[in-house]
């Protein structure tokens, strides 16, 4: 049993209203997700984003098992105690955040998940670790527009200064140490509303195919894909992924 750690938060919005919790990806920070949390903050809702560990100014640890970032967002919970009326989870926040709902049923009362790490195959191994290596290779925006020219200015800003703040030896453990990659289980076992944002299969998606239609199967869990977008729907296309997140939520 891995002990958790505190994540630093940012937040967006009146703290009066409805809470939601924004977990990033690999190699992100709680910065990137500003695109879900400032839409969410201007429909009323009051959204933090954390640094998970390893990342940003979180705590550095041995430790990067799923099961450990699921620990840590277990143990985050909205000023003043209680339950999230939502959680936001991507890419490896969205497996974290799957095994902390399934642990806890009381800790939200509706999940939504960003093309979700569920399952990692070899192949899909093998593309975050080139995309990771490439990143900490050049970890500048000139790199990160290059490779990236739709994305918006501040896009390009947050994700060149979080690989710089992200700890290099702590994303490839992430890798490393979950050598099988795999919550279909706690997928499984979801019992709140849960909403898969899914990318497009014809871009780049971690979800999809014979992975989807398994997780599918849990009643609780339904999915819209958003056309055109990869495994960041929120950077590659933001109006629509926003409006697929405020329709989860509604």
């Amino acid at each position: 049993m891995t002990s958790p750690v505190t994540l630093p938060r940012l937040s967006w919005g009146d703290p009066r209203g409805p809470r939601v919790l924004l977990a990033h990806g690999l190699g992100s920070d709680g910065a990137l997700m500003w695109r879900y949390a400032s839409a969410l903050a201007d429909a009323g809702w009051h959204a933090v984003a954390v640094d998970l560990r390893g990342h940003g100014d979180a705590p550095r640890t041995l430790d990067y098992r799923i099961d450990a970032y699921a620990a840590d967002l277990s143990g985050t919970v909205p000023a003043g105690g209680g339950a999230w009326d939502a959680v936001v989870g991507h890419s490896l926040g969205g497996a974290a955040a799957t095994v902390a709902a399934a642990n806890d049923r009381s800790w939200t009362h509706r999940l939504v998940l960003v093309d979700p790490a569920i399952r990692l195959s070899d192949d899909d191994r093998a593309i975050v670790r080139a995309s990771q290596e490439q990143s900490f290779a050049d970890p500048s925006e000139e790199a990160v527009r290059a490779a990236h020219p739709t994305w918006h200015p501040i896009d390009v800003e947050l994700k060149a200064r979080a690989t710089r703040r992200a700890s290099r030896w702590a994303v490839e453990q992430t890798s490393t140490q979950n050598h099988i990659w795999d919550v279909r289980a706690q997928a499984a076992a979801l019992a709140v509303p849960t909403r898969i944002i899914g990318a497009d299969p014809a871009v780049h998606s971690i979800f999809t195919g014979d992975l989807a239609a398994e997780v599918l199967q849990n009643p609780v869990i339904t999915l819209e894909v958003v056309a055109g977008a990869g495994h960041s729907p929120h950077r590659d296309r933001p109006e629509a992924a926003i409006g697929a997140l405020l329709a989860a939520l509604a």
